[in-house]
């Protein structure tokens, strides 16, 4: 079967006056043939058609004719090789299989390249990277996964051309972080809004990187460089509710309000056990051993231990009979806002994050800052300002590293400041 490929020179439409564009040329049959540009232009008069090459006497101002014509001949065996292997494989045409390759660097091996069953889109790899993890990570990294997609596509849709693997360098980096921080819509509290936190930037940021690390891994694709790929984080600033703020939330009386009540409960619960609500809210009776909770996190998959508190008690056993109402996490969080409100909890806050290079401020009453969040980062600060060891705390949360608690607390330079009056309560004055 034919493989040879000629190199032959045409004059194409809209081209620069006077200039003929050289083609590769495979013949497949007698009646079936393709043409692939080079992407190089010459005068046809510098073109020596009896050995499809280009003349020396090739002006300086058209480019040097020996590098133009190295060019020809490496992308001419590059051709060659694609078709001897798509005829090898002996699936499907040829000329099919290198329409679909030429187009890739020379660092994408011949068993890389992309046929009817090897579909070398990105979102179709991910799709398949997704089907692959589904059975090994947790059902929130494939909803980050999900998501992660869905912002590459819209990214996709904003440049108006398609991204592929070859799109993935420091150019791509830059343009897909500004387009997250800047441009990308999303809606939340039913408004419609421009632009992500620096984390939800950066944890797609880590899944993209992710991705394409283990499609480099199983050869699917040739090694890139990805080291300009950065992380993007910044410590996340959150309210929290002391114990006085927590008392009025369990005491207040929702007797008009009966709907809120479920919410009010599943919240005070996290507050006393520091679980996060994927697990206080699907506790059940054997979860409970001698008093205790025993917790298999969903997030982790580490085991945790937690006492049981009298309050939790009543909550969990007396009331609900360990069976906890189910709610969906869109109502809880705009639920317990009202909840809170109710509380009379309504004191201005602010809160600073990054966008980009600009610092962000934005005031809020306190209760419109309260999430399901809020419920495990005010049990990990309420025990560390009473002066629970953090290793303890540590055991109960699930946080591995005291750096990552130290993060989550709100509190720490609270109980700094208090130590330090103390111990200026404690010298004598002027």
């Amino acid at each position: 079967m034919n493989t040879s490929v000629k190199l032959i020179i045409r004059k194409v439409k809209g081209a620069h006056a006077g200039l003929h564009t050289i083609f590769l040329q495979y013949c497949y049959t007698s009646t079936k043939r393709v043409l692939i540009s080079t992407g190089i232009a010459i005068p046809e008069t510098y073109w020596d058609k009896s050995t499809c090459s280009i003349l020396s006497t090739l002006p300086s101002i058209y480019g040097p004719a020996d590098t133009m014509q190295e060019k020809l001949h490496q992308q001419r065996t590059k051709t060659e090789k694609i078709i001897r292997y798509a005829i090898k494989r002996g699936q499907g045409c040829p000329m099919q299989f290198l329409k679909r390759n030429i187009h890739l660097p020379d660092c994408w091996q011949l068993d890389q390249m992309e046929d009817d069953d090897h579909d070398l889109s990105v979102f179709n790899q991910i799709d398949k990277y997704l089907a692959d993890k589904r059975w090994i990570v947790k059902p929130s990294t494939v909803t980050v996964i999900r998501t992660m997609k869905k912002h590459l596509f819209s990214f996709q849709e904003y440049i108006g051309y398609k991204v592929t693997f070859d799109c993935f360098n420091a150019v791509f980096y830059d343009q897909f972080v500004r387009y997250l921080t800047f441009e990308i819509p999303v809606m939340r509290r039913a408004m419609l809004i421009k632009g992500l936190r620096i984390n939800s930037v950066g944890k797609t940021i880590k899944q993209l990187k992710t991705f394409i690390k283990d499609r480099i891994a199983k050869k699917i694709i040739p090694y890139m460089d990805l080291s300009c790929f950065k992380g993007l984080e910044e410590d996340v600033e959150g309210v929290f509710l002391d114990w006085k703020e927590l008392s009025k939330i369990y005491h207040l009386d929702l007797s008009k309000q009966p709907g809120l009540i479920k919410y009010r409960d599943l919240f005070i619960v996290g507050c006393l056990t520091g679980f996060r609500i994927s697990d206080y809210s699907t506790l059940g009776r054997h979860h409970l051993k001698e008093g205790m909770l025993h917790v298999r996190q969903s997030k982790t998959g580490s085991i945790v231990v937690v006492p049981l508190r009298e309050d939790a008690r009543k909550i969990l056993i007396d009331k609900y009979n360990m069976r906890m109402p189910r709610v969906s996490m869109a109502n809880f969080n705009y639920y317990i806002k009202e909840v809170v409100k109710l509380a009379s909890i309504e004191e201005p806050v602010k809160i600073t994050h990054k966008r980009g290079s600009r610092i962000v401020e934005e005031t809020r009453p306190k209760y419109a800052w309260i999430s399901s969040h809020t419920a495990r980062r005010s049990s990990c600060t309420n025990e560390y300002l009473s002066g629970t060891p953090g290793d303890l705390i540590m055991a109960i949360s699930g946080h591995k590293t005291e750096t990552a608690f130290k993060k989550y607390i709100k509190a720490d330079r609270i109980k700094k400041a208090s130590i330090i009056k103390e111990l200026w309560d404690s010298q004598p004055g002027l």
